[in-house]
């Protein structure tokens, strides 16, 4: 078997936050539990078409704070708050009468978000669309918008093959062992005739200029340092010359 760990699980408490916030015990935190895995299937299934890419959900005692990220917040809110209050209705009849408030954060660079780029490739596979094609698209629209690297893969009966298959594209860096690097994971399923295609996607987002500019900033410091201390010393080398008493 193939040891694999989940990228986003791999780096909690390192460059990742738990997308639930809550503390409980025993047969409370199984209640929990479920409301919350319900909470995120009906907003998926609510918000199909409205690009939702991660939901967290913060309790406190009898309130529940639901931060939902998306690319277009103006599906969500809906005509003068309509669905927003629709969405409070329903989730708080799931979590049994306690107060809800849903919160929304636009994603500005959706290209850059792997749960959306799997969910763009999982609904072109479903339209019929060659994998390659939409693969090849959004590893350049990636790149275009700034990605350091990013990797696709595929796998399931791909084009209509009898036989299942794996096909992955990458560009740019993608190291999945280092920490440091601001690794998004993503995976979506595209439900064809002839099966379920299984989408997966990893993006590299560059990491901030400003803390590597000390570094360089030292290192040519020292290295003036360095051409200083050669010329004091010709300095002191052309006293020590003899001179010319004629």
């Amino acid at each position: 078997m193939g040891q694999k760990v989940n990228p986003i699980a791999f780096r909690l408490a390192v460059n990742k936050d738990w997308r639930s916030k809550w503390y409980a015990k025993g047969k409370d935190y199984t209640d929990k539990l479920h409301e919350d895995l319900a909470i995120r299937g009906y907003l998926k299934n609510k918000l199909v078409n409205a690009g939702l890419a991660r939901v967290v959900i913060e309790r406190a005692w009898n309130s529940v704070r639901v931060t939902l990220h998306t690319s277009r917040p103006g599906l969500i809110i809906g005509r003068q708050g309509k669905e927003i209050e629709v969405m409070t209705k329903d989730i708080t009849g799931l979590c049994k009468g306690a107060q809800v408030k849903i919160d929304i954060i636009e994603i500005r660079k959706p290209e850059l978000d792997a749960q959306l780029v799997a969910e763009q490739i999982a609904v072109q596979l479903e339209r019929r669309i060659s994998f390659r094609r939409a693969m090849k698209r959004a590893l350049q629209t990636a790149m275009e918008f700034g990605a350091e690297g990013i990797r696709l893969r595929c796998a399931g009966r791909l084009g209509g093959a009898d036989i299942a298959r794996s096909e992955s594209y990458r560009e740019g860096k993608v190291p999945l062992q280092t920490l440091r690097v601001p690794l998004d994971y993503g995976f979506a399923e595209a439900r064809t005739l002839y099966g379920i295609i299984g989408v997966k996607a990893w993006v590299n987002k560059k990491e901030d200029d400003g803390k590597q500019q000390p570094q360089q900033g030292g290192r040519n410091d020292r290295g003036g340092d360095r051409g200083d201390r050669g010329n004091r010393g010709g300095d002191r080398g052309g006293d020590r010359r003899p001179q010319n008493r004629n």
